[in-house]
């Protein structure tokens, strides 16, 4: 294999926020969306030779940026992005939190599909606005919308914005076109706007497709602010950088005033060299590394199947991050992390972590290579096994 995907980099003592934060050099960490890989070679030597200059002043953002941003989407996803639409910023929260303070006023309103991303509540908050779930439906091993409580909750007058986690996370769906429209219409007829959360666009695996949510129709377009990354597709979380695409003019003016406002409106040097090179050079890369992930999930799946099958593990249509229903255990989610923390030295996160709908549900990162994937599955097994 061209990329060694089993290699295990020591990431112990690089000040690293998954494997530093607990202060103990047993645990296993498999918790914070972060990959155990190095990054793709092209971003590697783009950076490298950026190191050499050795002169790290305030960074300008050259066409060769806009046109890496263009160029990925529409290749990857047939998403044709102008470049006056895009707006960067330092991250994919930065941006969400700048969106809603140029959105909304203290007191709306605001859906999230439960269980999701554990930031949107926060960036609500922050913003003095009021979270509105709406619980995904659980059935049958998987998670659909709830059309009906979508269309309750979006008509009330102090609804401005729904957060869409495209694809989602924890849950791993990867969104299909029919539901996007279906979500899309409601929010069209009662004048909420779409705010797509896609990081995890690139890591769609056999039989999905990722549908950008702007990409369905031109009225989705410029109903709605898309928010992108390559932090989770090439590992580069660390160097902050994410962009916002919104069509409408009147609209991304306020939100660029709201990241001038939060001042989170400048990237760094490497960012920008790392975006140019992920996004120009790193396919290759990125299709292998897909391939080492799915067979991960896989690995995991057949573990769980084989000595806890009382435990399902979800359908990963996208993400690395993968949902497990333990509520035959009938302990909380947070009793569950906790006793894996402290009797096995395993890290996961508790699905109560993204919201109410999450308890029961813990979300591991699988993100790493298959040596420590099935340490950590033994992990497990040592604390749940019979």
């Amino acid at each position: 294999m061209k990329y060694d995907f089993d290699e295990i980099v020591p990431r112990r003592n690089s000040n690293s926020c998954k494997w530093d934060s607990a202060g103990d050099g047993d645990v296993l960490p498999m918790w914070v969306a972060d990959m155990d890989f190095r990054t793709a070679p092209p971003v590697i030597a783009a950076l490298a030779k950026r190191v050499r200059h050795g002169v790290f002043g305030y960074a300008k953002v050259p066409a060769a940026y806009f046109d890496a941003v263009t160029g990925w989407f529409a290749r990857r996803h047939n998403f044709a992005i102008q470049k006056d639409w895009i707006l960067f910023t330092t991250g994919v929260v930065p941006a969400l939190s700048a969106i809603i303070k140029a959105l909304t006023e203290p007191g709306d309103r605001v859906i999230v599909q439960t269980p999701v991303y554990n930031c949107f509540f926060s960036s609500i908050r922050n913003n003095r606005c009021e979270t509105t779930p709406n619980e995904l439906i659980y059935r049958n091993g998987t998670y659909t919308v709830d059309f009906d409580a979508l269309e309750a909750k979006a008509s009330d007058p102090r609804t401005k914005l729904l957060l869409l986690c495209n694809p989602h996370n924890p849950v791993g769906r990867a969104w299909t076109r029919d539901e996007l429209s279906r979500i899309g219409g409601i929010c069209l007829r009662n004048r909420v706007v779409v705010v797509s959360d896609e990081i995890h666009c690139d890591l769609v695996y056999p039989g999905r497709t990722h549908i950008p949510f702007a990409s369905v129709s031109e009225d989705f377009l410029y109903n709605s602010v898309t928010c992108t990354a390559p932090g989770k597709t090439f590992n580069l979380a660390g160097l902050q950088v994410a962009n916002i695409i919104s069509a409408d003019a009147g609209r991304r003016k306020k939100i660029d005033r709201a990241l001038n406002i939060n001042e989170v409106c400048e990237i760094n040097v490497f960012a920008v060299e790392a975006l140019i090179a992920a996004y120009s050079e790193g396919e290759e890369w990125l299709e292998a590394l897909k391939v080492y992930l799915y067979d991960n999930y896989l690995c995991m799946k057949e573990y769980f199947a084989k000595h806890f099958p009382q435990f399902p593990v979800l359908p990963l249509e996208a993400t690395y991050l993968v949902w497990v229903d333990c509520a035959k255990l009938g302990m909380s989610s947070a009793r569950i992390a906790e006793i894996l923390l402290d009797q096995s030295k395993l890290r996961i996160n508790e699905g109560t972590m993204y919201g109410a709908a999450g308890e029961g549900f813990i979300r591991f990162n699988i993100a790493c290579p298959r040596k420590l994937l099935v340490e950590g599955l033994e992990r497990f097994g040592y604390v749940f096994g019979e």
